[in-house]
């Protein structure tokens, strides 16, 4: 049968017809970068953009998460999760009702330390910090702490690979991963997952960290650099016009697709062409995302900006503001990158030192948010890989705890001014609402509205997921 074609037979007709095409394809161009068809895909299953933004499996208020990674692992005994019996039992050894210890430095038989901190209630809620932290704790009330999370990582390797993969054992991708995967970005301008830290070392493990995994490359975290110029040679050289940087790339382009084309395999590779097309759309707007000369001085100060101690840690927590409001999913923030808030001895200085560091521009990026309206659709994160013992380590330290610590949580939906779980009388153990560190992801993604259970990547022939098939959302933490 031959093709049907209607005759416009007049030119009222052609114009009718021809305006209602025009809206088609203004309707087409509004939804090219949708949730809606990124969530739905072509129909060869390619999304229109390297991570589109995505549909949620429910109405999720957490709509970007702020990690803030405290490397080493905090002492919950000294900052969050007071022990009057620690107090009271110190120098003697643990009680025979506590069972044996196994720490990272062997079978612990070490007396018990004390607590030097004084403490006091925040906020409506009466929530109890220390003096190490009383900036942060002036946002009790916004502020959920979670007083009873365990770990299967003892020692640095495994407890940071742990927090941020969900296994002791690298080349999981990480939670960051798992978040861009599940949602994707609402900036194609910006990387969906920035990593930052505040010193030169290395945080241990490296890159395996904010890696993807056996994901595609294109997921894994994007490291902005200490400083303030946090993404090198990103400005076009001044003797060349956006006309001819334009051409060169998408030249560049053409030889990239044709070396692509028969790889289409290789991940690393394909994220590689990715990362030169998304540089150059970076070169228009992330100039202006990581230019914190922009800000005004009071804000630069609510940071702790105008301080040595606090200015480089103040700085990534502005930073990260601004990547919230650009739409930057994911960004993790390391706090004593090289493993500096491990404290086998004097913690009272390096926890004192560390604490003082952080305090302020936590507080400031907590305030920040709100007063933006940005806060209830962003998670804030605080935590380490792991807490410290009630014994003491070398006289005057704390060894690594994984059996009972904490972690905070604020905004994106959480319920403020409350208290998950608890550890016992002397804070070695998680002994009620115990929170694995698999429950602690299910957790995150829940508040972002991602069911664990239906976020999956099929590999080698099994559906994976973020929590190895072992956590389960605690859904009496959101508000």
């Amino acid at each position: 049968m031959p093709p049907h074609h209607e005759l416009l037979t007049d030119r009222r007709d052609f114009l009718r017809r021809g305006g209602a095409g025009f809206g088609a394809l203004a309707l087409a161009s509004l939804l090219g970068d949708s949730k809606l068809l990124a969530a739905l895909g072509d129909p060869q299953g390619r999304p229109g953009t390297p991570v589109p933004g995505k549909l949620t499996h429910t109405a999720g208020q957490a709509k970007s998460v702020i990690f803030l990674f405290m490397e080493g692992g905090p002492s919950h005994l000294d900052i969050c999760d007071r022990k009057p019996l620690l107090n009271k039992l110190a120098g003697q050894k643990l009680p025979d009702s506590f069972g044996s210890v196994i720490t990272a430095m062997g079978e612990s038989r070490a007396p018990l330390m004390a607590s030097k901190r004084t403490w006091r209630q925040y906020g409506n809620s009466g929530l109890e910090f220390s003096n190490w932290m009383p900036h942060t704790a002036e946002h009790a009330d916004d502020l959920c702490v979670i007083r009873s999370c365990v770990s299967d990582g003892i020692n640095h390797a495994g407890g940071v690979c742990m927090m941020n993969t969900g296994s002791i054992f690298g080349g999981r991708p990480s939670l960051g991963s798992w978040v861009t995967y599940g949602l994707g970005t609402d900036n194609q301008n910006l990387p969906a997952f920035v990593v930052m830290k505040d010193n030169d070392s290395d945080v241990v493990n490296g890159v395996r960290n904010w890696g993807g995994g056996f994901m595609p490359a294109t997921y894994q975290g994007v490291m902005f650099d200490e400083g303030p110029s946090p993404i090198a040679n990103l400005q076009t050289p001044r003797n060349i016009s956006s006309a001819r940087q334009s051409g060169k790339l998408a030249f560049l382009n053409q030889l990239n697709q044709a070396h692509y084309k028969g790889r289409e395999d290789n991940s690393e590779l394909d994220a590689r062409i990715k990362s030169y097309e998304l540089a150059f759309r970076m070169q228009a707007e992330a100039p202006g995302a990581v230019d914190l000369a922009r800000e005004t001085e009071a804000t630069r100060k609510l940071y702790g900006m105008d301080s040595k101690r606090t200015e480089t840690f103040g700085r990534m927590c502005l930073m990260s503001r601004r990547l919230v409001e650009r739409g930057v999913r994911f960004i993790q923030l390391y706090h004593g990158s090289g493993s500096k808030w491990d404290a086998h001895q004097n913690i009272e200085d390096n926890h004192g030192r560390n604490c003082g560091a952080t305090d302020k521009p936590i507080a400031g990026l907590l305030q920040d948010l709100k007063q933006r309206g940005l806060l209830d659709s962003t998670l804030v994160i605080w935590g380490g890989e792991f807490g410290r013992t009630p014994m003491s380590e070398k006289g005057d330290g704390r060894d690594h705890n994984p059996t009972g610590f904490s972690m905070m949580m604020a905004g994106g939906g959480v319920k403020g001014g409350t208290v998950i779980g608890e550890t016992d009388e002397l804070g070695l153990r998680a002994v009620k609402d115990k929170l694995h560190v698999h429950d602690l992801h299910a957790t995150i993604l829940h508040l972002l509205g991602v069911d664990h259970t239906q976020l999956t990547f099929n590999h080698h022939g099994r559906p994976e997921r973020i929590d190895m098939n072992e956590g389960h959302a605690f859904k009496a933490i959101a508000g």
